[in-house]
């Protein structure tokens, strides 16, 4: 097999075409959590970034990582290319962080059980990484704030609730509180320490207040969110209670409340409670919360309240909608609390006063201006890690940071990363496809297959991910980001084709396409060639003859290309006929109903499995996509190889098979890494346009358990 390297040059821009003038906050780095693990530790272990804080020149990140006990450094002294400065053991759970010039104040929960809570707020220098002074909280921390002045600090005493206790019902005691303590120069004063009760102000259990969340304003007055109780509380710098009133609660209409396979927004909530987690001052007067939702809400949005209490404004449901049309709406937390908001922060670039709110579950962080608070406006889509948790705005730099706390590493996923953002002067990158512009609210998401047409549209297919509502999306890729214009539902006898898990697609070269349907015994899906019309109705089924169906495994057909009468299939792994690092490139003929194939040969595998992704034809040559299942720094293989036409030269099945030679065209690691995230798993999708223009997409695995992510992108002419 002789393999050769092809130069194609760089990547196309994938940024929008946008004022030279605009600005935008696009994502220039990712580190890894695991990356500050010493030398010769379990890396095996997860890891966490939770609550991220800077120092006050903005050179170094210091976040709290609860898996591992520790409180993690980062060095961004060069911002694009963050450095490990290793972890802090702390001697218990961190839970929050904050910073003081270079100095860390660290919320430390040491309770030995929920009817036992307590915790200390640590402060640790920075440079040395040493502890300098420790007081008694008297509780269980949850939240950390600073003044702006440097002169006090908040902490929320939660004294969480049992969730297995009574359904996790409230109240259960002992009740939380809110801690103020001074700052002096050898770095806290404990003796100062004064404890504001909040009992008796919540309408919801109000003999058990929750505070979740604290924030302080310029004039030293700090806010705190009591999340289970659905309540809010303005305390002056002397610990006086100022004010406090519900958080209130939001009609939702046009949302998917149910967990079904499929993306309908037709659906309908009344009286949501908000149940706020995090807040975040935006101005002396008005502060922002994240309506995450506890056990009895969670209003999918995010509102700015006054400190009197009066609602300025409420997202309501546009928030989410405006992550649905991006594909990281995640199906799964439909019956829940959907994109679920959970953390907001607020800071100021160059004038503009901007409000970032975190999506927990869909791994999104919204922009918003706020220069009017009565009228926000979302200027903004970043794509973060799996469940972003803090965040901290660094203005004298131009830099944004996430801190994404979820850490897959025991199912084989993606690591915790901090994420870096850069405001700069251009386009906004991200995202890549979007389904804005329809006359119908349109999720879409776990894209597979593509193929492109003569007119430069490209079809996709989405996966298994959502069985109930299998579909082919039109793509017009001329526009940045590139457009799903239309949604075709794949259908038989008119409704909603069941047993689907469409992995490629092509043209018939009659307004119809030919679908690849990967198969799943256990799951009674076939392995199977669809003949699907122009409106997206089954004409035809083709199901696998015994010779292939009697030795195929689960990892079968991955996409399909069609010349002349020839149906060309791509199986993704070996199956039980097939040598090592063997897969099938079997054929079909749509006129004499004959079936052969020809074998190709994959690279060997470091970790995991090395399998075929996607297949697909132009100007007598077969395009392959081969990629391993890694993700992140462990990736190795995502790349496309050429076959030659004549190279594919089909035996009958049950016969000695050929092997073909392939020859790489493109690795595409540096392109999944070019917008500073790290390497996704799934590249799934090739199209090649008639002048040879290729388009390469990533499947988003429905935002289960996965940054919700699509990459969409092209390269240079094939």
């Amino acid at each position: 097999m002789s393999i050769r390297t092809i130069l194609l040059g760089s990547a196309a821009v994938m940024a929008l075409s946008l004022p030279a003038t605009a600005q935008n906050f696009n994502r220039i780095a990712s580190f890894p959590t695991v990356g500050n693990m010493a030398d010769g530790s379990d890396t095996s272990r997860p890891t966490s970034a939770e609550i991220i804080d800077a120092t006050e020149d903005g050179m170094t990140l210091v976040y709290t990582d609860s898996p591992l006990g520790v409180l993690g450094m980062v060095d961004i002294s060069d911002p694009a290319n963050p450095a490990p400065l290793g972890n802090i053991d702390m001697q218990g759970e961190p839970t929050s962080v904050k910073v003081i010039g270079s100095t860390a104040y660290v919320g430390v929960n040491t309770s030995k059980s929920f009817t036992d809570p307590s915790g200390e707020l640590r402060v640790i220098s920075i440079p040395e990484g040493e502890e300098l002074a420790s007081c008694d909280l008297g509780g269980q921390p949850d939240a950390v704030a600073t003044a702006p002045d440097g002169s006090f600090i908040s902490v929320a005493i939660e004294n969480e609730r049992d969730e297995d206790l009574d359904d996790g019902e409230i109240p259960q005691m002992p009740a939380g509180n809110l801690v103020m303590i001074d700052v002096t120069d050898n770095g806290l004063d404990c003796e100062s320490l004064r404890t504001v009760d909040l009992t008796g102000l919540a309408d919801v259990a109000p003999s058990d207040p929750e505070p979740e969340y604290v924030d302080i304003n310029t004039e030293g007055e700090t806010v705190v969110t009591l999340q289970e109780n659905n309540h809010l509380v303005v305390v002056s710098r002397e610990g006086e209670v100022l004010a406090d009133f519900s958080a209130g609660a939001v009609d939702l209409e046009g949302i998917d409340a149910t967990e079904d396979g499929k993306l309908a927004f037709d659906e309908s909530q009344e009286g949501r409670k908000r149940e706020p987690d995090a807040v975040a001052w935006i101005d002396e007067t008005h502060f922002a919360i994240a309506n995450e939702g506890d056990y009895e809400g969670g209003s999918r949005g995010w509102t700015i309240f006054s400190q009197e209490g009066e609602v300025v404004y409420e997202s309501g449901t546009s928030f989410e909608e405006a992550i649905i049309r991006i594909g990281h709406y995640p199906e799964g937390r439909s019956d829940a609390k959907g994109v679920e908001p959970e953390s907001v922060t607020f800071g100021e670039y160059d004038g503009t006063p901007l409000v970032f709110v975190g999506s927990e579950r869909a791994s999104v962080v919204g922009v918003y201006d706020v220069t009017d608070p009565a009228s926000p406006q979302l200027t903004q889509l970043l794509p973060s890690g799996i469940g972003p948790e803090g965040y901290v705005t660094i203005p004298s730099r131009g830099l944004l940071v996430s801190a994404n706390e979820e850490d897959l590493v025991e199912d084989g996923g993606a690591r915790a990363h901090v994420m870096l953002f850069e405001y700069q002067q251009g386009g906004a990158v991200y995202p890549h496809l979007t389904s804005a512009g329809m006359d119908e609210l349109t999720g879409w998401g776990a894209i597979s297959g593509m193929v492109a047409d003569e007119d430069g549209t490209i079809y996709a297919v989405n996966d298994s991910y959502y069985s109930a509502q299998p579909t082919i999306f039109a793509i017009d890729p001329s526009h940045s980001p590139a457009r799903i214009t239309r949604a075709i539902r794949v259908t038989r006898d008119g409704e909603p084709a069941q047993h689907m898990d469409m992995e490629g697609i092509a043209l018939d070269g009659a307004g119809g396409f030919w679908v690849a349907n990967e198969g799943d015994a256990e799951d009674g899906i076939p392995h199977a060639l669809y003949h699907v019309g122009a409106d997206g109705s089954i004409q035809d089924e083709v199901p696998f003859p015994s010779g292939l169906s009697d030795v195929a495994r689960r990892h079968a057909a991955e996409g399909i290309a069609r010349v002349g009468d020839t149906l060309w299939i791509a199986i993704q792994r070996a199956w039980d006929d097939d040598p090592e690092n063997m897969s099938k490139l079997i054929s079909y003929n749509t006129e004499s109903g004959e079936w052969g194939a020809v074998h190709y040969e994959k690279a060997a595998a470091e970790t995991g499995w090395i399998g075929l992704s996607e297949i697909a034809y132009h100007d007598g040559a077969f395009f392959v996509v081969e990629r391993d299942n890694q993700i992140g720094e462990a990736a190795r293989v995502k790349k496309i190889y050429r076959i030659d036409e004549e190279d594919m030269q089909p035996a009958p099945l049950g016969e000695q098979l050929k092997v073909v030679e392939k020859e790489e065209v493109r690795d595409l690691i540096p392109d999944l890494t070019a917008t500073g995230g790290f390497v996704l798993d799934k590249v799934e999708g090739l199209a090649i346009q008639p002048d040879g223009t290729a388009w390469v997409s990533t499947d988003n695995d429905g935002v289960d358990d996965h940054s919700g992510e699509t990459m969409f992108f092209s390269i240079d002419r094939l």
